[in-house]
């Protein structure tokens, strides 16, 4: 995580060009923001109303609408007759869109995606366990068709990803555990767009992918669940450790 900055004075206003048509939804967007970047640090006290009403040019209702959705984040505790509290980032709810975006945004190191992956790789392997005792002829054949199609667009990045996630979603799909699904979807779909988490995509490397998916397929279809969830293990991990490159800690992923 970065280091907080210093307050050496109130943060400029940011540099809207229209009025947004949600003032507050906007407000709250940038209170998120200098909270997770430190311009807030933890134990401190936000601007007070008049103060954040002034710096925004928008109404006392405006600001406490914003305040109360940061502290439904987890970002703040608000404190009758004391001040709005920033609280430390082991309460904010990271699962939370615009919180996690900024905490991705705002991490140097990766560790944030780290812990990231290994959520995903947690979840997703005892699905594919489940899977290889679970799956019907029609999924394995899905999944099958999947890793087929994926060897001919390995030189069409996006066409691949976009199979990619069906692959994985195919698998979860046929574990038939509803929540470990939407929790993986959920944190997925928060970062797929995310220049840090996508990372590279030379054809090399979507070639290696789905030898990955292909050794998957293989546990899944030879009813072997606890070789499909080493296979899944291993090809979540491998395929971060070349998307993240040299940054980072390799040793946060040891398990």
């Amino acid at each position: 995580m970065a280091l907080h900055r210093p307050i050496t004075e109130e943060p400029a206003p940011p540099a809207w060009s229209r009025r947004p048509a949600n003032l507050a939804k906007a407000v709250t967007e940038e209170l998120v923001r200098r909270v997770v970047r430190g311009d807030y640090p933890p134990g401190s006290t936000l601007p007070a109303e008049h103060a954040l009403c002034a710096a925004f040019s928008v109404s006392r209702t405006v600001v406490r609408e914003a305040v109360k959705v940061l502290q439904e984040k987890g970002l703040v505790q608000i404190r009758q007759g004391s001040g709005t509290a920033v609280l430390p980032s082991t309460s904010w709810n990271l699962l939370d869109e615009a919180v996690l975006a900024e905490t991705i945004e705002d991490d140097a190191t990766l560790g944030i995606l780290d812990d990231l992956v290994v959520t995903r790789r947690l979840l997703e392997s005892d699905m594919a366990q489940v899977a290889a005792r679970a799956a019907d002829e029609a999924a394995v054949a899905r999944m099958r068709d999947l890793v087929d199609r994926m060897d001919a667009l390995v030189d069409d990045p996006a066409s691949y990803h976009e199979h990619d996630r069906a692959f994985h979603d195919t698998v979860m799909r046929a574990s038939g555990n509803r929540i470990a699904r939407a929790v993986v979807r959920s944190l997925e779909s928060q970062v797929i767009n995310t220049a840090s988490y996508m990372g590279k995509t030379e054809r090399a490397l979507c070639e290696a992918s789905n030898q990955g998916h292909r050794r998957i397929l293989e546990r899944i279809a030879a009813r072997d669940p606890e070789g499909a969830a080493e296979a899944m293990f291993a090809h979540i991990t491998d395929a971060w450790l070349v998307r993240r490159g040299e940054q980072g800690d390799p040793d946060r992923l040891a398990r």
